[in-house]
């Protein structure tokens, strides 16, 4: 909840890895908990690496567990966060309305993401080829359309002048399947997009697809140019995990290959300035841990500095002891590392506690990673995990190491898809949606932190 770009949703957020939580969840007494069948379910779109056919042996036993589990892990014993409903849209093909086919089983599942800068919510909604802006109070101020897969704007002003004066309008621009999208402090947007097939490449020596571009809007919506690799209409990117802005307007595209990610980060004016390799063989493990396996979890950019924070579980074997055979791994740790781009080096880390499970009111031997959700200014990362009324939020200074813990909350009716994005200042926002409608909604996380009196 990860995501100015910090964002995550259940369809396609990174997986946590759970595997290790099998045996040990089995051995509970598994109740029938009608309740909490939306919230497994949940959990299974945010675990798919887990929840596949090669799995499904452990899947049943699992899915059983995770109810108990989440009756044990309410929300009563922590600090509500306060939640504002705003405004709701329509799901469909309109210009006000958002066109999430694929709840109603489209084989093609496009991305739908969306930023909120300044009280401005901005939707790239990759079903319909679109980029929509509305205000807190619900109003469509301009979109940018794909001409071939929208219908003509009916309530907003096309083929406008250049220094016509109107206050809603729309420009068509060939979108193919949007996705991330961030808006920097200039309120000029950057989205994820697909080129045609034909224009696909195959990058060789790191064995990875090369079919994404960055596109740049005005503040009105208006086309200035596409980001590459190398900059201003460079080549594709392979797979992009994470979309950013920083300091100065700065873009940091974060993209995942087989051998670990590529981080290119670029100025304003679109020229690259650093590209940060990480390996999947040099990911940091403290030296006194020379049996852990890692896990990245995540790595998202500071909003007012040239850092990366990359979150790393770490997983230890587990053996039975009467044979001294391995039976599988469980969670050891969890660290937040932070990277100076500049220098390419880390320069500090901070362990993230594990979320604790209770059973009957009692802390059970159960232990949970929280997965990181984005970092705000002056270096405060937020973490989340599932529980049985909402989300657990962890807030953990990086600097100062203070933590705190609250919750949000979120009926099960609105369970069926989340978008959640964390801006630079902290506030914690979401796309929720039920059968026929998406609701924008936004949390008082200003408390939560402790910057509001």
């Amino acid at each position: 909840m990860p995501e100015s770009g910090n964002a995550f949703s259940f369809y396609r957020h990174k997986a946590l890895p759970v595997a290790q939580l099998a045996q040990s969840l089995t051995k509970s007494v598994v109740r029938k908990l009608p309740g909490n069948t939306a919230r497994v379910l949940r959990l299974v779109d945010c675990f798919p690496a887990f929840f596949h056919t090669d799995n499904m042996k452990l899947v049943l036993p699992l899915l059983a567990a995770l109810c108990l589990l989440f009756t044990a892990c309410r929300g009563s014993a922590l600090n509500s966060i306060e939640r504002e409903d705003l405004f709701t849209l329509e799901i469909g093909p309109m210009e006000d309305q958002i066109a999430l086919y694929q709840l109603e089983g489209d084989s093609r599942v496009r991305s739908t993401d969306f930023a909120m800068r300044d009280g401005l919510f901005y939707i790239a909604d990759g079903n319909s080829g679109k980029i929509v802006r509305y205000n807190s109070y619900g109003d469509l101020l301009f979109m940018i359309y794909n001409e071939e897969t929208n219908p003509e704007p009916i309530s907003l002003k096309t083929n406008i002048e250049e220094n016509a004066q109107v206050t809603r309008w729309a420009f068509p621009y060939p979108l193919r399947e949007p996705g991330k999208i961030v808006v920097d402090s200039r309120k000029h947007i950057y989205v994820e997009d697909r080129l045609p097939y034909e224009r696909y490449s195959f990058d060789i020596e790191n064995k990875a697809l090369l079919d994404g571009i960055i596109l740049h809007f005005d503040q009105d919506g208006r086309f200035i140019e596409y980001l590459g690799q190398e900059g201003i209409g460079g080549s594709p990117f392979p797979r992009i995990v994470g979309l950013y802005t920083s300091a100065r307007n700065e873009l940091v595209v974060v993209c995942r290959l087989p051998s670990g990610w590529n981080i290119y980060w670029y100025n304003s004016s679109g020229m690259l300035l650093y590209l940060v390799p990480i390996k999947n063989s040099a990911i940091p493990t403290p030296p006194d841990w020379p049996n852990v396996v890692s896990a990245v979890d995540g790595i998202t950019a500071a909003p007012d500095s040239r850092t990366l924070y990359i979150k790393v579980d770490y997983y230890r074997d587990t053996f039975d002891e009467s044979t001294n055979t391995r039976t599988g791994s469980e969670p050891d740790s969890s660290i937040i590392w932070t990277l100076n781009v500049e220098d390419e080096a880390y320069v500090d880390s901070v362990e993230v506690p594990f979320f604790e499970i209770l059973e009957n009111g009692r802390p059970s031997n159960i232990r949970m990673f929280y997965s990181m959700l984005g970092v705000i200014r002056n270096g405060k990362a937020f973490f989340y995990v599932p529980i049985d009324t909402g989300y657990s939020i962890l807030l953990l200074d990086t600097v100062s190491k203070e933590q705190r813990r609250g919750y949000i909350h979120i009926n099960n009716e609105e369970l069926q898809f989340n978008d959640f994005n964390l801006s630079a200042d902290g506030i914690l926002s979401a796309m929720l949606v039920n059968d026929w409608q998406v609701k924008l909604v936004w949390w008082r996380t200003d408390k939560f932190i402790g910057e509001s009196p």
